[in-house]
């Protein structure tokens, strides 16, 4: 070891490296802080700014034109015995997906918020992301020198929107708190600290430093980067409570990024969390691939240095199979990540174009941001990407054109879909041409949502050799496969090897990928598929006169609502979820229709049940038995030959049997082979099955299996289905839920009966709907406040064929409905009955349909008359003994029956 480099070994391991991210919504100052932060700190010797276009970490030329943050880089400042990296993120939406690899690597993290604007949604968003993360975060208020801010109110908005223990440090001169500085505050965070404090009224530096570090504290500074107020306190505040991760021997870290240098060079961003990286050795769990450079970036510039220590980020060259979220030694693969771009884009290239080359050279475009997906449609020749929006779309442009200098455009967005299945599944793939052999069985099953997809093995060894099930596993993992709906990638689904078989002599590993292909898309055509969207979490804030209009909105694009909250006197925050499909242009909508007051945030929440699922069908028009790249029916051999058998009739002839496959799980005649079938043999089975499932095309048909092929392979007409049924639908039951008093005030009859007697009132109403729920046959729950009655329980009596809710104490008759229409809507057709217009709005936007308490009046009225209607007909078609009588006998025979008058063999009244 040379003199160099034993002094370097020797500096970094006396320092504590601790890496701290900045964060914020765009405009919020963050770049800004960072220059502060580097000067004070001697990094930089002249501040920058955004709007000069010389920011010191913002260097490249798009970001300088544009003036924002686009890719996220790093700047290293030392204060006594520490050196901080500091990673500085994107703030624009569009590049989210950039800030959050950054996340994954993390000792800190600062949030930047801006005063005059407070919390807004994408603030939201990364708080969330933190959390999820796990990040310790400090919060710096931007912009105190504007007027119009005030701290108080800001300290307690951030309490309310983001954490109770949110904590005004920026006073504060020494770690150790004492009793004057707000100890309260601190010590209500945690149980041991405030006993502690309690007893010796002061809090020690090393619990404040833990109370951070578990995230049970936020600290936070108030100030202007720009004016760099607040900044000298908020580096104090970084130096007193930060601190190292506990020091690991084992070798460990986290890659985070993939870049290119200015001469094309592969950078591998990576944080060691343990151990250290040495320069002309292998990365662990990268044997063959040894590290040539190891560089230590600040700005654009860059150190070489031959030994990488915990608690460094660092830049790798001569690393070519690395990937973004990868871990190494102890560290394990990261996560996938939360926010994920929901619409694609076709690149429209220029006539002449190689587009075999540009998706080669587009593949370095994709190392750096897995996010892209960058696809090649073969039916359609052309090239997709996935995108966050607008502001992405103009980069990447820009970028493809520096690169490779090609002037490329972009079509509109279209929403990535994704599919799923509703049940577990078995499927089996043979690869069985001449000289080859390979045969797969998987088990499918769903996942929760968002869980992506998983791979394992129940394969036993005896059964096939513990190499080929690694290969299978590989080939399942190596690609996108798509659904059979309309071809979007799988997913939320685990897949199970459970059998296979390879031949001695013929078997090779391409024999496999083949047999996997199949198995996988056999078991797809045999599932019950679900079509699968993107959703958004959205944040609304809109001025309270706008509120009503924006509720309607929500609803017609198939949304949903929780109740609106007051953000201040004037305007109304609402959040919710809506299909991204139909938010695409509702941001700009806001804008217009608000004159600028309103904004709206959208978040990526995960992949849901697609709203129109039928319609996106319809328009993808996708064939799964014309997809060449993917086909479903497997190849035998026979007599030196290969044939192609379809998936439905495969199954029959794998060479390993299929466990549970015959009759018993598709009914009806086999489609295969000889010979007859139980059903076909057995009359009883067979009329059995006809009574309760019907003709096996009755059971095909009211199934809605999509494209099902019959043995020759022609195709039925298309059931337009959301998903793939093998199995009868059970029709939905109807629920009429009748706001009691509404109604009773709404009516004249009963209002009238209500001043004089409620309890009258309620009989009488609850007599009427008995007969309309007799005739209707709606499960008819009537609902009446009981919400003032202090203690009141609630009760649910059941009067008649109508069951009769009084509601607890402190809940409403709407708050009931409403709850109850949530849980049950999904499932079953609701109506509401009401003329309270928020309520009819938000049982809406529940997925209820609603009536006013006029129009059930008029259809109570209307059931009334279809009553007497029927019952005269019914009276009409049959002869009783009085009809024959005249006017005369038939009123004497009445009071007979009466007791009106004297009947004379007993002399009785």
């Amino acid at each position: 070891m040379d003199k160099a480099e034993k002094k370097h070994k020797e500096q970094t391991a006396a320092e504590e490296h601790i890496v701290v991210g900045i964060l914020a919504h765009v405009d919020a100052g963050k770049t800004t802080l960072s220059e502060g932060m580097l000067y004070l700190t001697g990094k930089i010797r002249k501040l920058g700014r955004v709007d000069h276009r010389n920011a010191f970490l913002d260097h490249d030329p798009m970001e300088r034109k544009r003036g924002i943050t686009i890719f996220s880089k790093q700047a290293v400042f030392s204060r006594e015995n520490q050196t901080f990296t500091l990673l500085d993120t994107p703030g624009h939406t569009d590049f989210g997906a950039e800030m959050e690899r950054t996340l994954q690597v993390l000792d800190y993290a600062i949030l930047v918020i801006s005063g005059p604007d407070g919390i807004q949604g994408h603030t939201m968003t990364l708080w969330k992301l933190l959390a999820a993360y796990k990040v310790p975060v400090f919060l710096f208020i931007n912009k105190m020198d504007q007027e119009g801010t005030d701290r108080e109110r800001l300290l307690a908005l951030c309490r309310q929107r983001l954490d109770d223990a949110c904590v005004d440090f920026t006073g504060f001169e020494s770690p150790v708190i004492g009793a004057g500085d707000r100890g309260e505050e601190i010590a209500m965070t945690d149980e041991a600290v405030m006993d502690y404090y309690l007893e010796n009224g002061r809090i020690p530096e090393e619990e404040t430093i833990r109370l951070v570090r578990e995230r049970k504290l936020f600290p936070c500074y108030f100030g202007s980067a720009l004016q760099l107020t607040g900044v000298s306190a908020l580096l104090d505040g970084m130096s007193f409570f930060m601190r190292m991760p506990e020091i690991k021997e084992e070798a460990g870290g986290r890659i985070f990024k993939i870049m290119h240098g200015p001469k094309g060079e592969r950078l591998t961003f990576a944080k060691v969390t343990g151990g250290s990286l040495r320069v002309k050795t292998f990365l662990p769990g990268h044997e063959g691939e040894k590290i040539d450079q190891i560089r230590i970036y600040s700005g654009e510039t860059f150190r070489l240095v031959p030994e990488a220590v915990q608690g460094e980020v660092c830049a790798l060259t001569g690393l070519s199979e690395t990937e973004s979220g990868q871990g190494y030694g102890f560290e394990r693969t990261s996560a996938r990540p939360v926010l994920r771009p929901v619409m694609t884009r076709v690149m429209n290239l220029p006539e002449g174009t190689d587009a075999a080359d540009l998706i080669r050279k587009l593949g370095s475009l994709e190392e750096e941001d897995p996010q892209l997906q960058i696809l090649w449609d073969a039916a359609h020749r052309e090239i997709s990407v996935c995108l966050m929006g607008d502001v992405q779309t103009e980069i990447l442009t820009g970028i493809i054109k520096d690169r490779f200098g090609l002037d490329v455009t972009f079509g509109p967005g279209r929403v990535v879909y994704r599919e799923t299945i509703a049940g577990p599944v078995e499927g089996c793939g043979h690869y069985e041409p001449l000289r080859h052999y390979a045969e797969v069985h998987l088990r499918l099953e769903p996942l929760p949502r968002g869980r992506g997809l998983e791979f394992s093995s129940s394969c036993s060894e005896d059964l096939l050799d513990r190499n080929w099930q690694r290969l299978i596993l590989t080939h399942l993992q190596e690609r996108i496969y798509p659904g059979v709906l309309t071809g979007s990638p799988i997913t939320d689904m685990k897949i199970t090897l459970t059998a296979g078989r390879a031949h001695l002599k013929h078997t090779e590993g391409g024999d496999f990928r083949q047999a996997v292909i199949r198995a996988l898309r056999q078991g797809l055509m045999s599932a019950d598929s679900i079509l699968l969207e993107p959703w958004y979490d959205f944040v609304l804030e809109i001025p309270s006169d706008q509120v009503g209009r924006a509720m309607s909105d929500i609803q017609k694009m198939h949304g949903s609502f929780s109740d609106p909250a007051a953000a201040d006197e004037d305007t109304v925050i609402l959040e919710g979820k809506l299909p991204a499909a139909c938010a695409e242009d509702y941001p700009r909508e806001v804008l217009s229709y608000s004159r600028g007051r309103g904004r709206l945030q959208l978040t990526f929440s995960g992949y849901e049940t697609c709203h129109d699922a039928e319609k996106v069908i319809s328009e993808t028009a996708y064939d799964p038995d014309r997809d060449t790249d993917f086909p479903s029916g497997s190849i035998f051999c026979s007599h030196g030959a290969g044939y192609f058998v379809p998936w439905d009739q495969a199954a029959e002839k794998m060479h390993i049997s299929v466990p549970g496959h015959r009759e018993d799980t598709v009914p009806g005649p086999r489609t295969g082979g000889g010979g007859s079938s139980m059903y076909e043999e057995d009359a009883a089975f067979r009329a059995v099955f006809l009574r309760e499932f019907g003709s096996r095309q009755a059971q095909d048909d009211h199934a809605g299996r999509f494209r099902r092929r019959n043995p020759e392979g022609s195709r039925p007409e298309q059931d337009n289905v959301p998903v793939r049924k093998s199995t009868r639908t059970r029709p939905r039951k109807k629920y009429l839920l009748v706001d009691g008093y509404n109604v009773i005030y709404a009516w004249e009859s009963l209002a009238g009966l209500a001043e004089a007697d409620l309890g009258a009132a309620r009989d009488k109403l609850t007599e009427i709907l008995s007969n309309y729920q007799a005739f209707m046959g709606y499960t008819l729950i009537l609902v009446f406040d009981a919400y003032k009655v202090e203690g009141n329980p609630g009760e649910i009596i059941k009067k008649g064929n109508v069951y009769v809710v009084f509601t607890k104490e402190a809940e409403t008759a709407d708050q009931y409905i409403e709850k109850t229409t949530h849980e049950i809507a999904g499932k079953h057709d609701v109506l509401v009955a009401t003329s309270d217009g928020l309520e009819q709005v938000i049982v809406m936007g529940q997925g209820a349909m609603r009536i006013s308490a006029r129009d059930l009046y008029d259809e109570v009225a209307r059931v009334e008359e279809e009553i007497r209607r029927i019952a005269e007909e019914k009276r009409a078609g049959r002869r009783y003994l009085f009809d024959d009588m005249d006017k005369e006998l038939h009123e004497h025979m009445e009071n007979v029956r009466l007791g009106k008058v004297r009947r004379e063999e007993d002399g009785t009244v």
